[in-house]
């Protein structure tokens, strides 16, 4: 039974433990490890963009291009605002040589429920109808009159307002009640 100890050589030292394997056998397996870590990673990263670009196209699908539709159904749905209509009308003459009598009633959009932009053009009511006044009397009867300068007008008057007026705030639209356009004989 004493030889049965003998067999199990149970210390490292022994001969019977297994001969070192070559360098190459020891770099095939930490280089296969590394190998399936790199492939599991690129899968990681094909699986998360291809999910991404799926979701971000589904929701954005309303908005691709499709040249049947007309742009009046291309563009969708406008903001709703809401507008400041306390101005009232201003009356006031064209710079023109014979100048006409200029009436307007001037509206100015701003986002809805924007509780800060209401109360600012609220406090600056008369700031807001002498800049008007002086904007139209700066302009002459042909340019009011055309009716495709409408848009460029709007334009000027929100942005003059934006920059000189309004400091805490932004109004995004400007619409005309009333805008007449007298000429003397």
């Amino acid at each position: 039974m004493a030889n049965d100890d003998d067999d199990l050589n149970l210390d490292d030292s022994g001969s019977s433990a297994p001969a070192k394997k070559g360098k190459l056998g020891g770099i095939f397996p930490s280089l296969l490890k590394w190998i399936i870590i790199g492939l599991a990673s690129v899968i990681v990263i094909v699986v998360i963009v291809f999910f991404t670009v799926k979701i971000v196209t589904k929701n954005n699908s309303k908005e691709v291009y499709n040249p049947a539709i007309s742009a009046e159904e291309y563009q969708g749905q406008r903001e709703v605002y809401d507008w400041y209509k306390s101005i009232g009308v201003i009356q006031t003459t064209t710079c023109d040589e014979n100048p006409a009598t200029v009436r307007v009633n001037v509206f100015l959009g701003y986002k809805k429920d924007d509780k800060v932009t209401s109360t600012e053009i609220t406090q600056r009511t008369v700031e807001l109808k002498d800049y008007l006044r002086r904007y139209f009397r700066g302009k002459s009867a042909a340019e009011l009159k055309n009716s495709n300068n409408e848009d460029k007008l709007k334009m000027e008057i929100r942005n003059g307002i934006n920059d000189l007026i309004l400091s805490g705030s932004k109004i995004r639209d400007i619409s005309f009640d009333q805008l007449d356009v007298i000429e003397q004989n």
